[in-house]
């Protein structure tokens, strides 16, 4: 059936309720809408589903979560007894405890036990929720950092990580064949509860949580020193990280916590941000306005699923608050944990630093200082999942930190998803300890930079819409495979890889090797002078992105030249839609 064939039967087929039908009459007159709305299925892919709110088969709504759902429970049920549960965590969106319990009432109508949180939790505690409950799967009900009008369902498999191969293919498959919303199974609330189908969990999990936190603390000592001088400000942004945020850093010790009342409480409509982003400087206005009140030393704020940290440091010499990028902040985590490895059990010999390869090469500088290995994986945290899960296997190698750009971190692995709650933490007590020293974690940076060298990372992105701006990524993507850029800003290019054709080629010999890394249509380009550019589409977001990094011979030479590497991504873009 055509869209306009799709939007009728929506409005007659008696499975699909009044509400619904009602949103779509409004849109008799908007042809525009109805075909964005039903010109294709809302694509369950490797991260899961991701959308906007709404009626239609290209929405998220009661009906694509139900057959997600039926999907999933196919695939549990043909590759094991079902005896095993799911755990299911869901966040402040609007349709958020809704999209839960469908997903739960539809496993629990295919036989398979749900472990429903009561309230909304952290992505990280669910995904240390399914290896606790020894879960085949779970699902968490978000959109992260996407606007209010968006939510989300993201699959983890047993591990704890988000769905890699071959359960994601798997998966994917059994939800295609998903053909008709009518034959996705749901049953009674009340019958399933009866039946011990739909379980309620919430405080031990949130205590078991707390207490693997806590056991990576480093310098309990440092905290206890300095915990009564630091001054943290810190927003949940309207999201899910309030509580276990003050929680672990109250029980840690810290008495001068400051949240912005604004943005405290949850609320699915974001109603102080247009983007609940802690990468965008908007986020940050009501928290840096409280932090100068306060005259505070940091100023944190975490997304709404709390597994990513945004970070703000005060310069003592100017009095000012400078943003730490997600590849600063991870840099600066990585170097603080794996130095105090060192010094309390010395540097394991099988140690490992992971990165994606969209991250800093300051982390590479990093390893090679602390002689860990430097492993490099595609971008998702669930690559990353993925390497703890095979050192786990193997009985070979030790996961001692793992980060993303996207401002994403895992210390421990208590979790196999980035968590904000013990990236805030850990940078409170990394606070403490450089406060013992007459440090602010500016002055640590700005180390960094002395030892490893000035690196500076940069992004830019272009958002193109609907069905036309789907095409152009792709066209935009092929057009650079299928014609490799002598240079990019001045950086001759040395090396061309080609991820979705798994090829790294050497452009001055003409060499092709392998890139050893999973299929991903990604385009990666070493230049020279340490610089790199990396072009992806996203994941979650009508967005190609453009990633790129610099090393210069001091900060304002290598701002220098990030901006202009900068410019020149941006002017190329432009040329290109």
């Amino acid at each position: 059936m055509n869209y306009k064939e799709l939007y009728n039967e929506w409005l007659s087929n008696p499975y699909f309720d009044e509400e619904t039908k009602k949103e779509l009459k409004a849109l008799s007159e908007d042809d525009n809408e109805i075909k964005e709305r039903f010109y294709k299925e809302l694509e369950f892919g490797t991260a899961g589903l991701r959308g906007v709110i709404g009626a239609g088969i290209n929405r998220m709504n009661v009906y694509t979560v139900r057959r997600a759902t039926q999907g999933l429970a196919n695939y549990i049920l043909k590759v094991s007894d079902g005896a095993k549960g799911v755990a299911i965590a869901y966040d402040s969106r609007r349709m958020s405890p809704e999209f839960a319990d469908v997903a739960a009432l539809c496993l629990n109508a295919n036989g398979i036990k749900a472990y429903v949180f009561d309230s909304l939790r952290p992505t990280p505690e669910l995904s240390f929720a399914v290896r606790e409950l020894s879960c085949i799967a779970g699902i968490n009900i978000t959109a992260s950092h996407n606007p209010p009008e968006y939510n989300g369902y993201k699959v983890y498999w047993e591990d704890g990580a988000q769905i890699t191969p071959p359960h994601d293919t798997g998966i994917m498959t059994e939800v295609k064949a998903v053909t008709d919303f009518a034959a996705c199974k749901t049953m009674n609330k009340e019958e399933a509860i009866e039946k011990g189908l739909y379980n309620v969990i919430g405080d031990t999990i949130d205590d078991r949580y707390m207490e693997e936190l806590k056991k990576q603390v480093k310098r309990q000592d440092c905290i206890d020193a300095k915990q009564s001088e630091l001054k943290i400000v810190y927003t949940p942004l309207h999201g899910t990280g309030n509580i276990p945020a003050r929680r672990i850093l109250k029980e840690l010790g810290f008495e001068n916590v400051y949240v912005v009342p604004e943005q405290e409480l949850p609320d699915g409509e974001f109603p102080t941000v247009s983007y609940p982003n802690p990468e965008a400087a908007e986020a940050f206005e009501l928290a840096l306005a409280l932090a100068k009140e306060k005259d505070a030393d940091l100023v944190l704020a975490t997304d709404p699923d709390a597994d990513r940290l945004g970070v703000y440091v005060k310069d003592d010499k100017t009095g000012e608050y400078i943003t730490l990028t997600g590849n600063m902040s991870g840099c600066l985590l990585a170097d603080y944990e794996l130095s105090q490895i060192k010094e309390q059990r010395g540097i394991p010999k099988d140690g490992a630093l992971i990165k994606t390869i969209v991250s800093t090469n300051m982390a590479d500088a990093i390893a090679q200082y602390y002689g860990v290995q430097l492993i490099e994986v595609l971008t998702g945290f669930k690559y990353i999942g993925q390497q703890i899960l095979g050192f786990e296997t193997k009985g070979e190698g030790e996961y001692l930190f793992g980060f993303e750009e996207s401002y994403g971190c895992l210390i421990g692995t208590h979790a196999r998803d980035k968590d904000a709650i013990v990236a805030t933490m850990a940078l409170c007590e990394a606070a403490a300890y450089y406060k013992t020293k007459n440090m602010t974690l500016w002055d640590a940076m700005i180390e960094m930079y002395d030892k490893y060298g000035y690196y500076k990372d940069g992004i830019q992105s272009i958002t193109l819409k609907g069905i036309e701006g789907l095409n152009k990524i792709q066209e935009i993507l092929e057009t650079l495979r299928n014609n490799t850029p002598e240079s990019f800003g001045g950086y001759k290019v040395i090396a061309a890889r080609d991820y979705k054709m798994n090829t790294i080629k050497d452009i001055a010999t003409g060499e092709v090797r392998p890139t050893g890394l999973p299929t991903s249509n990604v385009l990666y380009y070493d230049l020279e002078d340490g610089a790199w550019l990396c072009v992806r589409p996203s994941g979650t977001e009508p967005k190609v992105k453009f990633y790129y990094g610099v090393k210069g011979t001091s900060i304002e030479n290598a701002n220098e030249l990030s901006d202009k590497l900068g410019k020149e991504v941006v002017d190329m873009i432009n040329r290109m839609i």
